[in-house]
């Protein structure tokens, strides 16, 4: 078995772990990146970028690497399949970035790689099998298995960025609490054959909600509300129901990537036991209705960072600096997880449509709109 030592590692080398790393690394806090996969994810997955990511992006120096691979969505229409409600404008934001970038996650996840590695050059470890957690009160140890080998690395701290499933959680004993809804959803990317270019689309037909985003390379993700959930997705389901509901044919276009989801919404009993944290999805999970995962996740990672930098300058303060990250970042979770649950709910099926209509036409027609603003670009949770 051989033995190594980092400040602090990190299990979960997506973008939430990759980013938690570059922020340590910027405070000069020594980290190492634990990833069991061997590469970046191949498919677009998270894309919704919002402008409080951009500003964390910006402030970091690689905000500019983000903006050469996405695309800046400034305007969002609000459709019924038969005529435009509304229309809601992100340029009226304040700030440099009043938009939403939609950037592939296989994109984020390689500019995020780079970025930490030029700081580390030897401290993401991929094919990576953590196997168990032990903690003594000055200490934590991690034991992983990668290339048929077992090793131990032991640090000041182990922070949990491995998902919804998280180990590192399990491992660690905390509860993840919460329930799963009966929304179900399925997904894909196709080329572009709309007229809506850089914008936005939320169609919401009686039959339950239809989103379309413009994507790089001329794509344009589709994502499609359901009665329950599709176990074999395919481009043909997925272009089925838009054609009845809206009338788009998607039928013979090239799709990229198909599936389905359902959605949860779980939040874990604490952030941090001992010497163990948790930051992304391993401690908070919302629906993904909104794009707001990812982002949470950041901004999770950005205020663990300052949390940690202050206990390295105010080691006597640990627990007392833990625990208003804690606070702090369950008070984010708790509303975004309102936002993601009326967006769901705006988005069902509905037996009386014409009263949806009446509301979305309210809120998109009258000062009602900037309040909606906030909403869709995560503005005020942070």
């Amino acid at each position: 078995m051989k033995q190594n030592k980092s400040e602090i590692t990190i299990v979960g080398g997506g973008p939430v772990g990759l980013f938690l790393g570059i922020c340590l690394s910027k405070r000069g806090i020594d980290c190492t990146i634990l990833e069991q996969r061997a590469e970046p994810v191949q498919d677009s997955r998270s894309l919704g970028i919002h402008p409080v990511s951009l500003e964390l992006f910006e402030k970091l120096g690689f905000v500019n690497e983000f903006l050469e691979k996405g695309i800046s969505i400034k305007k969002g229409l609000a459709h019924n399949g038969k005529e435009v409600l509304g229309s809601i404008n992100f340029d009226e934001l304040e700030g440099p970035f009043n938009f939403i970038l939609a950037c592939p996650q296989f994109y984020t996840e390689r500019i995020l790689i780079a970025k930490f590695l030029e700081l580390n050059p030897e401290d993401l470890i991929s094919e990576a099998t953590v196997t168990r957690i032990q903690q003594t009160e000055q200490e934590v140890s991690c034991w992983y298995q990668k290339a048929g080998k077992e090793y131990c690395i032991t640090s000041k701290y182990i922070i949990g960025c491995d998902g919804k499933n998280s180990l590192v959680r399990k491992e660690t004993g905390i509860l993840f609490e919460g329930k799963r809804y009966p929304d179900t959803y399925i997904m894909g990317d196709f080329d572009d054959n709309t007229s809506f270019e850089d914008q936005a689309v939320v169609f919401l037909p009686k039959q339950g909600l239809i989103e379309s985003f413009p994507l790089p390379d001329n794509m344009r993700r589709w994502v499609v509300k359901t009665d329950s959930y599709i176990d074999s997705p395919t481009p043909n389901k997925l272009a089925d129901f838009v054609k009845k509901r809206i009338g788009t044919d998607l039928k013979g276009l090239k799709s990229t990537m198909i599936s389905s989801f359902g959605v949860q919404s779980f939040s874990a009993e604490n952030y941090f036991k001992d010497r163990v944290i948790l930051c992304g999805d391993a401690a908070h999970i919302v629906s993904p209705i909104g794009g707001q995962g990812m982002n949470l996740g950041w901004i999770g990672a950005w205020i663990l960072a300052t949390a940690l930098f202050k206990i390295k300058m105010n080691p006597e303060k640990e627990t007392e600096i833990l625990s208003d990250y804690q606070k702090q970042q369950k008070k984010i979770v708790r509303k975004a997880s309102l936002r993601a649950e009326w967006n769901m709910q705006m988005g069902s099926k509905q037996l009386f449509p014409y009263f949806r209509k009446i509301l979305v036409q309210l809120i998109l027609k009258t000062p009602l709109k900037r309040i909606a603003l906030k909403v869709f670009t995560m503005k005020g949770l942070y």
